[in-house]
């Protein structure tokens, strides 16, 4: 076992590919946990349903769905029962994830940029073929939520099997939002996770993307995007109905508050806009506004409109995702100094002002002129006051 143990921990065994996420059969849970033979699990199954009933989003239930599979994954591998897991079983799981391969990142295209280098293109890197540090934390997180809501019931281990960080617990139960964000040490097993700069399409970058696309309904959501700043799950939701034509703004359910809300977008946008709806055809007011243009006209998924995405960096030799339209939107307006930030936050629906200030930044891209000046600029030369015995001057200074 220690052996196994050891494998599972250096990447050089794979975890069972037994059990599955499904659709709950009733509204709670959203999601279930179910193992080989197809039979759910009840522990996974009421701490779901407790998140449902706890206002968690389905899309919140599936992705801790997912993360208790691996953690039972890695409970069958090991033959240890979920209420005797310890701290060595966490080990495991985490060793497994920073050693592993991850399979979402086996799909790539040929001649693509290689896993973790940089796409000289567009300055990103692509991802790792490993678990990112971000998944593995939420994965710590899930599980650590599991145990502790058995634990509340008297189920489970006594002690969690993944430790937390008391330091942080008191710095965040304690914290201002006005006060600065406390500096603590991360809980054991955490990984640490850089704060990394949004990154934007330049306005060259940009243009060379909206050339790539290849009907209006395709430059019409860009443009939504691109001006709205809305995530892509809000504004592919959108309805006929949620336009406002007149004021020029789009309802959306934004993912925060799940209210629907205005988000502005330009005059360009809606110009393709009904360009789109013109050509394929005006919905109903509660029908999708964004429709699928082959076969039955179906709702756009997110999945289908990050395929077009794909299509265009395969074409352009970039690695654009959709959140990147996004980032482009909040930078563009977070630098604008007819806009104060109080607005961009608003815009953006940002519950910390905090948040929108980190798009205030200056871009390499952006400063190239200015490099280009200050790299070609001769040296300065050493001057001295008229009067000045040279030989003086060698013996003080030297040269």
């Amino acid at each position: 076992m220690e052996k196994l143990r050891e494998r599972l921990m250096n990447g050089r065994a794979d975890l069972p590919r037994i059990g599955s996420v499904e659709p709950g059969r009733g509204t709670l849970p959203p999601y279930v946990v179910v193992d080989e033979s197809g039979t759910e699990l009840e522990p996974v199954t009421r701490y779901l349903r407790d998140l449902a009933l706890s206002d968690m989003s389905p899309l919140t239930c599936r992705s801790y769905g997912f993360d208790l599979l691996r953690w039972f994954r890695v409970l069958w591998a090991l033959d240890v029962s979920w209420e005797k897991a310890t701290q060595s079983e966490a080990d495991v799981m985490v060793g497994w994830m920073r050693t592993a391969a991850n399979p979402q990142r086996e799909r790539r295209r040929a001649g693509g940029t290689p896993a973790g280098m940089v796409n000289l293109r567009t300055g990103k890197p692509a991802l790792a073929a490993g678990y990112a540090p971000r998944t593995i934390n939420h994965a710590l997180s899930a599980v650590h939520g599991f145990y502790s809501f058995h634990g509340h019931f008297g189920r489970g281990p006594v002690v969690n099997p993944v430790p937390s960080s008391r330091q942080r617990r008191r710095a965040l139960g304690h914290r201002s939002p006005v006060e600065a964000r406390a500096v603590f040490r991360r809980a054991r097993l955490r990984q640490r996770v850089a704060d990394v700069a949004p990154r934007a399409l330049t306005d060259a970058q940009w243009d060379e993307l909206f050339a790539a696309m290849t009907c209006d309904r395709d430059r019409a959501v860009l443009l939504c995007y691109v001006s709205s700043g809305a995530r892509a799950n809000e504004l592919l939701g959108a309805q006929l109905g949620d336009v406002d034509w007149g004021g020029l703004k789009i309802y959306v359910v934004s993912k925060g508050t799940r209210l629907r809300q205005a988000v502005p977008a330009s005059p360009e946008a809606f110009l393709y806009l009904a360009r789109y709806l013109d050509a394929d055809g005006v919905p109903a007011a509660d029908e999708p506004l964004w429709r699928t243009r082959r076969g039955e006209k179906r709702a756009l998924t997110y999945w289908a409109m990050r395929r077009v995405l794909q299509r265009a960096n395969a074409v352009l030799g970039t690695n654009w995702t959709l959140h990147d339209l996004r980032h482009t939107a909040a930078t563009r307006m977070a630098n604008d100094p007819a806009m104060t930030l109080a607005e961009v936050q608003q815009i953006l629906r940002h519950a910390d002002i905090n948040v929108t200030a980190r798009y205030v930044t200056v871009r390499i891209e952006e400063m190239f002129d200015k490099l280009q000046e200050h790299y070609q600029r001769p040296r300065p030369q050493r001057t001295y006051t008229p009067g000045y015995d040279a030989a003086d001057i060698r013996a003080v200074f030297g040269g």
